[in-house]
């Protein structure tokens, strides 16, 4: 293809690699985009959870999807004699733990993962800290969400682990089912920084991988101009000045 005094004639083996990566490249941008609107709207959620009434978890069914980062109240007593340590939480850039502990909810057969908050984790992996929690009813107030975040999940949810506290990895619904013995409901009620009986509760909106919008914008940013270099890089290997020769 002549344009103006160039020549324009890529090969068979770049065109096909340019026409295989830069769809690619360009559906991962607008693939951070829509994760980055998801994450907007979890934080409007969070925003707003004081505008729309609580559940109540003793009667209500459990949340869908769309309900999580709902303010949320709950009656019945915990199960201090089986809570969780949920691994590898940074606060402040220490590293820690988030307590959840087991509420067995009234008039339902059924008990909700109570967040406690946030606690130290020392300089002895082997030593746990104490996490005692009162074994009188009391009614709960905080919001609904899906747990502290914990990343990529590798081996299981407690490898190595045995007794209570049980320190996890993770937090697996079904698993902790079988071990705990009665239902769970399928989210983590995150406790009124106000509420007595809990550690350090500075709660937001919970994002799985641990970043918010702004950083998926900044990827997608990345990925479009990967894309457009991409497109440059494969104009400018292929084009040609054409060589004209002059005559008298």
């Amino acid at each position: 293809m002549r344009i103006g005094g160039f020549q324009f004639r890529p090969g068979l083996i770049p065109s096909l690699a340019t026409l295989i990566v830069f769809p690619v490249l360009v559906s991962l941008g607008f693939w951070q985009l829509d994760r980055a609107e998801q994450r907007e709207a979890l934080q409007e959620a969070y925003e707003t959870r004081d505008q729309r009434s609580p559940l109540d978890l003793n009667r209500d069914a459990p949340p869908e999807r769309q309900a999580l980062t709902r303010n949320a109240r709950a009656r019945g007593i915990y199960d201090v004699d089986r809570q969780l340590l949920v691994d590898n939480q940074m606060h402040q850039r220490q590293p820690g733990y988030h307590v959840l502990t087991p509420l067995r909810l009234d008039g339902r057969d059924a008990a909700v993962l109570v967040d406690r908050g946030w606690v130290p984790g020392g300089d002895d992996r082997g030593r746990l800290p104490d996490v005692a929690a009162p074994d009188e009813p009391r009614t709960l107030r905080g919001h609904v969400d899906q747990g502290p975040p914990t990343g990529i999940r590798l081996g299981g949810m407690a490898d190595g682990e045995s007794g209570w506290p049980l320190r996890v990895q993770y937090v697996d619904f079904d698993e902790l089912e079988e071990r705990l013995g009665y239902p769970l409901l399928p989210v983590v009620l995150r406790l009124d920084p106000d509420a007595d009986h809990g550690f350090v509760r500075e709660w937001g909106p919970v994002y799985r991988e641990g970043y918010g919008p702004d950083r998926n914008y900044g990827y997608a940013v990345q990925w479009f101009a990967l894309a457009a270099a991409l497109m440059v890089i494969f104009v400018s290997v292929n084009l040609r000045r054409v060589r004209t020769d002059a005559t008298d």
